[in-house]
C-alpha cells in the first residue's frame, strides 16, 4: 500500500482509515489558536515525556550498570513499570523522533533520515500532542527537537528547542515561542543546554493554567557527540573507574568473522580518525557518555522534585525513554544506525500510580511506534486507527506473551557520515535477520543462544528453513506498512525501496 504526497486521494484515505478527518479540523485550529475547552469530563492526568539522546537500554543503574548512577530514572522505573525489551525501529535521531510523535514507522511518515531538516512532516499526519490539544491539554516541547522543521508549524503553547543533532554545549542556540508562534534563533552563553532546557520547563510548569492538564515534552541533547560534560562533572570517573572492554572490541583485527562486508566497512569506529576526535578511545568515550547521562538524570530529578513539591506527582504520568541506543565499543563501534542490539534497544519506564502498580517489570517486546498510543491512552484520549503501534498500558495489569511476536526495522540514510549501509530486518523474541539491501548480504542470529550476535547463521545448511521463514515474514511485515511516496529530492540517494527485496537468495 502506498501514500502519494502529490495525488494521494484514495490510497491516503485507505492508510488513515478515515481517522484523519479529525486531524483536518485539528490542524486548522493550530493555525487559528487554542482549541475550545473540552466538554466536562473526569480530570485527565498531566503528562511528562522525557526523551533521551542515544541512551542505550542498560545505561541505567536499575538495569545493572555499575558505572552510571541514575537514581531519578531508577525511581520512575521502580515506582512504575519498566520494559526490559524496548526498541526503536530506525536507529537515527530525526526519524525516531518523528515516530515517537506520530506513532508511525519511518516508511509511513516519509521522514527517513536526518536529511531535509527544514521540510515539515506531512500536514495530514497528526502528532499525538495535536490530539491532546484537541482534548483540552496545554502542550509544550523543549530541548533537542531534531524533527522535520522542528515541528515549528504545529501549535505549541510553549516551545523552546533546537532543530539539530547536537548543540553548542558552551553557548547553546534555541528558538522560543508561545501560543503557536515561534521566534528567531537566539544564542545563550555559559550555560549547559539541558540545564537551560529544564530551567525553562520549570518556569512554564509554574505558570497558571487553571484546571487545564498539561503535556510537557523534555527532550535532552546530552550525551550526543562531542559528549561534552557540564562543569560540575568534569572530574567524574577520574578516580580509577574501569570501563570494561566488550568481548567483540578486537573483532576488527580478526576481519569481523561472520560479518558481511557492509558491516565491516562502516566507519563508526572508535580510534584515531580525522572526523570523530571525541571518540578517540573507549575509556574517554564511555566516561564522557556516562557523565552526560548523569547530568540528564539530575535534570529529570529537578522536574520530579517540582511535581512532588506541588503535590501533583501522582496526578502526572511520567514516561522516560530514548530515541535509539548506542554502541559503546562493541565491534569497536560507537554511534548507532545498525540493527544490532546495542543500537536498537532503549530504556522505557512509566510511572503513574493510579493505573500502574509499582515494581512492575515486563519482558514483552515494545517499540517506538507504541509511544504515541500509550501517551494518548494515559490521557484517556481515543487512539486513532491509523497508528501503527499500540498502548503498552494493558501490560501494567498482566503479562501478555502474545503482545508482539515480531517487528520490522529499516534504516535508510545513505550516504551518511558513518558509512552505515541501508538495511532492513525482522526481530522476533528469539531470532534476528538483517538484510543489507545494496549488496544483498545478510546476518541471522539466534539471540537465545547468541545474545552478543557473534555467530552469523545465514547460509549455514542447518539454518536454511529458518532463514527462508524469516525472509518471508520480513517481506510480509514490510508490505503491511503503508509507504508514503515522497518527492525524489527528499529520498536518500541509495533508498532501499529502489532495490528489490531478496535478489539472489
Amino acid at each position: 500500500m502506498t501514500i502519494d504526497e502529490k495525488s494521494g486521494a484514495t490510497t491516503r484515505r485507505e492508510f488513515m482509515q478515515g481517522s484523519l478527518a479529525v486531524a483536518g479540523t485539528l490542524l486548522a485550529s493550530q493555525l487559528s489558536g487554542p482549541v475550545a475547552s473540552a466538554e466536562a469530563q473526569p480530570k485527565r492526568p498531566n503528562l511528562v515525556f522525557f526523551f533521551g539522546e542515544g541512551q542505550r537500554h542498560n545505561a541505567l543503574s536499575i538495569a545493572g550498570n555499575s558505572i552510571v548512577k541514575t537514581p531519578n530514572q531508577d525511581r520512575i522505573a521502580r515506582e512504575g513499570i519498566r520494559f526490559q525489551n524496548a526498541f526503536c525501529t530506525n536507529a537515527l535521531c530525526a526519524p525516531a523522533r518523528a515516530t515517537a510523535l506520530t506513532g508511525l514507522y519511518s516508511r509511513s511518515t516519509g521522514a527517513l533520515s536526518n536529511e531535509h531538516n527544514h521540510v515539515p512532516l506531512p500536514s495530514d499526519i497528526p502528532l499525538f500532542t495535536d490530539l491532546l490539544r484537541e482534548a483540552g491539554y496545554e502542550v509544550a516541547i523543549l530541548g533537542k527537537i531534531h524533527i522535520r522543521n522542528g515541528v515549528e508549524e504545529r501549535y505549541w503553547d510553549y516551545y523552546f528547542g533546537h532543530n539539530s543533532p547536537g548543540n553548542d554545549y558552551a553557548n547553546p542556540i534555541f528558538k522560543e515561542g508561545r501560543r503557536g508562534k515561534i521566534g528567531e534563533q537566539k544564542q545563550y552563553f555559559n550555560v549547559y543546554p539541558d540545564d537551560l532546557t529544564v530551567d525553562r520547563a520549570l518556569s512554564w510548569l509554574a505558570e497558571d493554567r487553571g484546571d487545564k492538564p498539561f503535556c510537557l515534552l523534555v527532550w535532552f541533547v546530552a550525551p550526543h557527540e562531542p559528549f561534552f560534560r557540564p562543569r560540575r562533572h568534569l572530574d567524574l570517573y577520574a578516580d580509577g573507574v574501569i570501563v570494561p572492554k566488550p568481548k567483540t572490541f578486537d573483532d576488527d583485527l580478526k576481519g569481523y568473522p561472520g560479518k558481511p562486508k557492509s558491516f565491516g566497512e562502516a566507519k563508526n569506529k572508535i580510534g584515531t580518525t580525522s572526523s570523530h576526535v571525541a571518540a578517540s578511545s573507549l575509556e574517554g568515550l564511555a566516561k564522557n557518555y556516562y557523565a552526560g547521562l548523569v547530568a540528564v538524570d539530575e535534570n529529570i530529578g529537578r522536574i520530579l522534585q517540582y511535581l512532588e513539591l506541588k503535590n501533583i506527582l501522582d496526578d502526572t504520568a511520567v514516561v522516560t525513554s530514548s530515541d535509539h541506543g548506542f554502541f559503546l565499543g562493541e565491534w569497536r563501534m560507537f554511534d548507532k544506525r545498525l540493527m544490532h542490539e546495542p543500537s536498537i534497544r532503549v530504556p522505557l519506564a512509566i510511572r503513574y500510580p493510579k493505573r500502574i502498580p509499582s515494581g512492575t517489570v515486563r519482558k514483552e517486546m515494545v517499540i517506538d511506534t507504541d509511544l504515541a498510543p500509550t501517551l494518548l491512552d494515559l490521557a484517556g484520549v481515543t487512539i486513532p486507527g491509523h497508528l501503527q503501534g499500540k498502548s503498552v498500558l494493558p501490560l501494567a495489569k498482566a503479562a501478555d506473551p502474545s503482545f508482539r511476536k515480531e517487528w520490522y526495522y529499516e534504516y535508510y540514510e545513505w550516504p551518511n557520515p558513518e558509512g552505515v549501509r541501508p538495511h532492513r530486518g525482522i526481530r522476533t523474541d528469539r531470532y534476528k535477520l538483517i538484510h543489507y539491501v545494496e549488496d544483498n548480504a545478510f546476518e541471522l542470529y539466534d539471540l537465545a543462544n547468541d545474545p552478543e550476535e557473534t555467530n552469523n547463521l545465514f547460509g549455514q545448511p542447518q539454518s536454511a528453513q529458518l532463514q527462508q521463514d524469516l525472509l518471508s515474514r520480513l517481506e510480509k511485515l514490510r508490505a503491511a506498512i503503508p509507504e508514503r511516496k515522497v518527492p525524489e529530492n527528499l529520498i536518500p540517494a541509495k533508498h532501499p525501496e529502489r532495490t528489490g527485496p531478496f535478489e539472489g537468495v
